[in-house]
Formats: C-alpha cells, sequence, structure tokens
C-alpha cells in the first residue's frame, strides 16, 4: 500500500500565501514610510477603521465560499444604518435601535436567501436588483439627509461597542484602542471555528464544489444557501452600526464604497472565485492589506490617484502568487496550454512533474 502524501507547508498553515504578501510588503512600507510605519498610531487607526470591511469580508468569504456573489451588503449598510439612526436619534431608544438595525439587516439577507435559493434567481441578479431597492429606500425613507448623533459619545452604546475603554491610560496609542476591534476579532474567530469546525462550514464548502453532489449526500443546500445569506446581512448591519457611531453621523451612501474592496480582500486572501474553498485567516490579512495600501502611498509621497492602480497590482499579484503556491494542478494546467515545459534534473517534463514521453510515444 503506498504511503499517504504528507500534506504541504500551504496546506498545514492557513492563508501562508497572502501572509507572506503581507509581511512584505509591510516591509516595503516600513521601509519607504518609517516616520508612519514604524509609528504604532498608524495600527490604531487601522483597528478603528478595519472592522467594518472585515467583518464585510467575513460574510463573503462564507457567500464565494458556497459559490455565489451578494452586490447588496452595501445597500444594507445604508438602510441599518438609517435605521439605527432615525431611531437613536429621533426617538432615543438607545439599544433597541441596535436590535432593530440588526433585525433590518437579518431581514435583507432573510430576503436574499430565499429569492435565491427557494425562487432559483442566480445571486448575481437577485442582489444586484435588492442593492437598487435598499439603496433606493434608504434614500426615500431619509429624503436624503444625513443625521449628525451630537452627543451619541456620552451613551452607553457608543461605550460599548465603538468607545475608548484605555482612554485614561498615559500612553496614547493604547488610549486609542478601540471596542469595535474587540468584537470584530471575537466575531472572526467564532466564524473561523465555524468554517472550519463546524457542520454548516462544511455544507458551505459542499455547496460551492457541486449543488447536485450536496444534494445526494443529504445537505439541505436551499436552508443553508439563506443562512449564508442572512448571515452576510447581519454583519453587514453590524457593520453599519460601527461606522454610523464610529463617525457619530449617518450618511445615506456610506456603504458605497465597501463593495470592491470587500470582494477583492477576499479573493486577495486565497478564497476560490469557483467555490469549494475559503480561507478566513487569508481574508483578514487581505483586509488589512487593501486598507493599508492608502495611507503607505500617501505617505511615500505618491499622490491619491496611484491607489486604485497599486490595489490592482497587488490584487493580480497575490493571485498569481497564490495560485503558484496553492494550486499545482491549475497552475500545470495553465502552463500546459501555454505550451510550456520544466525541467526537472535535466529531463523535460510537463508541468504536472511527469517526465516528457518520446516523440511519437504516449506519457507513462
Amino acid at each position: 500500500m503506498a504511503a499517504q502524501k504528507r500534506p504541504s507547508l500551504i496546506q498545514r498553515y492557513e492563508g501562508l500565501p497572502i501572509i507572506i504578501v503581507f509581511v512584505l510588503l509591510l516591509a516595503l512600507f516600513m521601509y519607504l514610510a518609517p516616520q508612519v510605519f514604524l509609528q504604532p498610531f498608524i495600527y490604531t487607526t487601522f483597528l478603528s477603521t478595519l472592522p467594518p470591511l472585515l467583518l464585510l469580508a467575513v460574510g463573503l468569504t462564507f457567500i464565494i465560499g458556497a459559490g455565489e456573489i451578494d452586490l447588496s451588503f452595501p445597500a444594507v449598510i445604508s438602510f441599518s444604518g438609517f435605521v439605527f439612526a432615525i431611531l437613536f436619534k429621533e426617538y432615543d431608544l438607545g439599544w433597541l435601535a441596535v436590535v432593530a438595525a440588526l433585525a433590518s439587516g437579518f431581514l435583507v439577507g432573510l430576503i436574499n436567501g430565499i429569492i435565491i435559493a427557494r425562487i432559483g434567481i442566480p445571486s448575481f441578479i437577485a442582489t444586484l436588483g435588492t442593492q437598487f431597492f435598499w439603496f433606493g429606500m434608504a434614500t426615500v425613507l431619509s429624503e436624503g439627509k444625513s443625521y449628525a448623533l451630537r452627543g451619541v459619545d456620552e451613551s452607553s452604546v457608543w461605550k460599548w461597542i465603538v468607545g475608548r475603554p484605555f482612554a485614561d491610560s498615559e500612553t496614547v496609542w493604547i488610549a486609542q484602542l478601540p471596542m469595535q476591534a474587540f468584537w470584530t476579532l471575537l466575531i472572526v474567530i467564532l466564524l473561523w471555528s465555524i468554517l472550519n469546525r463546524h457542520r454548516f462550514g462544511e455544507h458551505v464548502l459542499f455547496i460551492g464544489d457541486s449543488n447536485q453532489v450536496s444534494r445526494v449526500v443529504g445537505i439541505d443546500v436551499e436552508r443553508e444557501k439563506i443562512r449564508i445569506f442572512t448571515l452576510m446581512g447581519t454583519l453587514a448591519a453590524i457593520a453599519a452600526i460601527m461606522l454610523t457611531l464610529e463617525n457619530k453621523n449617518f450618511f445615506g451612501n456610506q456603504g458605497q464604497g465597501y463593495l470592491l474592496t470587500a470582494i477583492a480582500s477576499v479573493l486577495i486572501g486565497g478564497t476560490s472565485i469557483f467555490g469549494g474553498r475559503a480561507t478566513i485567516v487569508g481574508t483578514v490579512f487581505g483586509s488589512i492589506i487593501i486598507l493599508m495600501i492608502e495611507p503607505a502611498l500617501v505617505a511615500a509621497g505618491l499622490t491619491g490617484a496611484w491607489v486604485r492602480t497599486v490595489q490592482g497590482l497587488v490584487f493580480l499579484i497575490s493571485i498569481v502568487f497564490y495560485l503558484y503556491m496553492d494550486e499545482p494542478q491549475r497552475r500545470g494546467a495553465f502552463f500546459a496550454r501555454m505550451g510550456l515545459r520544466r525541467e526537472f534534473g535535466g529531463r523535460s517534463a510537463d508541468v504536472s512533474g511527469r517526465p516528457a514521453g518520446r516523440a511519437g510515444q504516449p506519457r507513462s
């Protein structure tokens, strides 16, 4: 009986390729802008701005891992943010405003799941339509107005969700540590455990591989898809609450900047766009990379016009790097289509590692 092949280094450590990319980029930024990236203040700033993006990206990790897509979550941020702001500001409902905002995100996600799983509309079309609908609802209900939450930092809601628990510390950067980073860390750890240790996470990846096979092995595909989209809506609502409280203001378009950055964070992290493979560790580092590019470029002296260009370049390099390190089959197929060969120990071999056959003879 042949000995079982030992797992590779990449297989043993989740998200290792993107962690390597992150370390290399961080070292580069420290070299180019030491006055910023060798100081602790930039990292405490990241801890207050990263949580909404990270929550959205982790939710999308489940969605994309299941072979689906969600384009509606920026609208959920606007709609749930409005629900929270209007109830908190105009009706002084405090924690009930938080519950109502969470319920609104839960409801939108549930509706998305039912449309996609029960009715059978493709997720791209369904969530594109609900994105327009909920953006429109937020605009109509708010009448296009923004809401300034004056005095919100005196409330228990602000202190417990986005407050600074170490504000009395004599060390300035410790005093700036935000509560939303703590809550986000707990949520990410919980969702990592669900994806990697719970039956629901196993079902998500089964569905991403094949809906038909998942049904054959007894998975209720429709129910699990509804759960996935409901989770995404709830996480978007949490992100909306954090954004509104951190900014102490509600804007009707506050979610619009997160669509491409969240998707890029997931794909950079190594989650397969085809479904069936997802990594939350990779998503975390992908989100950090996306977030730190802009301040790094500005600190290095480049204009903001370069931000999207460099983000796209990092995105492509990360995907190619991940493909090369983690997917030898697809890498081999790509080189085979290109008609390329590699040399192994002086012998010509195809990219899958098999010795190339002689002319006119098949490879064994």
